[in-house]
């Protein structure tokens, strides 16, 4: 049986599917979109499908029906009516200040002018124009105006290093959105994607009557593939794939409805004959992200379990940069669970999402922050799936060996336990173990608890003289948290004297049941 292709970097809906490529069917969600609300906002991370979604929009509105055969949407859209649509895109090339913004905002209205036929006569003014080439796309047409808008926040992103070109520039955006807004009557649907929701007081303040519809259960599954699509769809392409193993890596993020898979790691996956790599994460360096990491000396085990409030939702702040919220916008943490706490207020727990992103993200980190290759993490998982709790050791004291002086120059992390747990946390998430950092207990919290396959180890840090470790895990009965699994548990506990940098004193026992 011949294979349909596979749409890898192509995000043109009618491509697509004159080609006969591989398509998920999401015009059922894009209907109720379209019939629920009038101006909309999508935040997803990068790759997931935004731009063919989009383009998927643009051609529902233009009436494109032969392009829609046989899907959810053919016999539920009347296709007499053709709306002119404005596309803007910032996906392309990277913009370094607010004049190269406007250049290219005016080379965007410039191209959607010669595409509808209309000509405007302030040219040269971003604001001027779009309000323009709005009311006569209108007046030309005799329908309402459609605009979409990909990548909204990308010229922001691209330059978040830098606080004062990214605000000139998100003052441009501003200058560019409020349009929409008091162009209401002209309109029939706006629809904006992007990676992060910025703060409703800064690039959202000229555009307050829009939906964000990021977390809305009846659209979570707006972009991305479901299981179920796995199953069926890409099945033919998966003939002799571990489905597990294939969920482990891939699949695990959620925008609370279907885990789903990036799309971009699955048509690689594919592609690339069935060979697991990171293929998303290679994608994109996240220099912003180990550069704030750095800075703030981030407690690296938090990252398994972390609790936020609704600013999850709307708290991307240049003056204020969150990195959880910048790491769960941006793909690197999904959502766990959700929860009511007694006050009412709902609450994230947020958690890496599958193998690739916890492996590669903390190999990053070891690049980045600690000038090491994550090879000399082996000896760790082999230590461990050996129990052999004298050869962690030995592994452990060869990372701290290794770790340039440099680390410990103008600042003082060495003389905190969260520096030392953080380097052993990231050298075994590197690994793609299972690790729960600030384990919690009914009698306080594990530093750090590894589960292989046959063992599970209990750990606790300290460094100098701030009691005893291994003491401190008997006397507050960690390891009766585990008692139950039938797998062998360790208790370890490491002592690291701030001087050296390095491990003084380590114990362990086996836990006898």
């Amino acid at each position: 049986m011949q294979l349909k292709k596979l749409p890898i970097g192509i995000q043109t809906f009618s491509k697509i599917r004159e080609d006969d490529y591989v398509y998920i069917d999401k015009t059922d969600i894009a209907l109720k979109m379209i019939e629920d609300y009038q101006y909309i906002f999508l935040s997803r991370p990068r790759r997931f499908g935004k731009s063919l979604f989009l383009d998927t929009l643009r051609n529902i509105f233009e009436a494109k029906k032969e392009y829609f055969n046989g899907l959810a949407i053919e016999d539920k859209w009347n296709w007499d009516i053709s709306y002119p649509v404005i596309n803007v895109n910032f996906a392309k090339g990277k913009i370094e200040s607010r004049a190269e913004l406007d250049e290219a905002i005016i080379r965007t209205l410039k191209n959607n002018q010669e595409r509808l036929g209309i000509e405007c006569e302030e040219v040269n003014s971003v604001a001027g124009c779009f309000e323009e080439l709005i009311r006569k796309s209108y007046q030309k047409y005799k329908q309402k105006v459609v605009i979409l808008i990909d990548e909204y926040d990308k010229p922001i992103l691209d330059n978040i290093t830098n606080p004062e070109v990214a605000k000139s520039i998100r003052d441009g955006l501003v200058n560019f959105y409020s349009v929409i807004k008091g162009s209401d009557e002209f309109l029939r649907f706006a629809f904006l994607t992007g990676v992060s929701k910025f703060t409703k007081t800064s690039i959202f303040s000229g555009l307050n009557n829009i939906t964000d519809i990021s977390l809305h259960k009846k659209y979570a599954d707006i972009c991305g593939y479901t299981q179920n699509n796995i199953e069926t769809t890409f099945k033919p392409h998966l003939k002799g794939v571990d489905m597990a193993k294939l969920k482990c890596w891939y699949n695990g993020y959620n925008f609370l409805g279907s885990a789903m898979y990036n799309p971009f790691d699955i048509l690689q996956f594919i592609s690339n004959e069935h060979i697991y790599k990171n293929y998303w994460f290679e994608t994109g360096t996240p220099t912003f992200l180990m550069e704030l990491i750095a800075k703030n000396n981030y407690f690296l085990p938090n990252l398994t379990s972390i609790k936020v409030d609704e600013k999850l939702l709307n708290s991307f702040d240049i003056e204020n940069l969150d990195l959880e919220v910048i790491l769960y916008q941006s793909g690197y943490l999904t959502i766990d669970t959700v929860e009511e706490d007694e006050d009412g207020d709902i609450i994230y727990t947020l958690k890496i999402p599958n193998k690739e992103v916890k492996a590669s993200l903390n190999k990053y980190i070891i690049a980045y922050i600690y000038k090491d290759n994550t090879l000399r993490a082996k000896p760790l998982s082999k230590a461990l799936r050996e129990q052999n709790p004298d050869a962690f050791r030995d592994a452990l004291q060869s990372i701290f060996t290794h770790i340039p002086h440099n680390n410990y120059t103008k600042n003082n992390i060495q003389n905190y336990e969260g520096f030392y747990a953080s380097v052993v946390y990231v050298y075994l998430q590197s690994l793609g173990l299972d690790i729960i950092g600030e384990d919690v207990t009914n009698r306080g919290r594990i530093d750090l608890t590894v589960k292989m396959e046959q063992a599970i180890y209990v750990i606790e840090f300290k460094i100098d003289g701030s009691g005893n470790a291994l003491t401190q895990i008997k006397e507050n009965e960690y390891a009766d948290k585990y008692l139950s699994d039938k797998r062998d548990i360790y208790i370890v506990g490491i002592h690291f004297d701030t001087k050296k940098r390095n491990i003084s004193t380590y114990e362990w026992e086996k836990i006898e049941k």
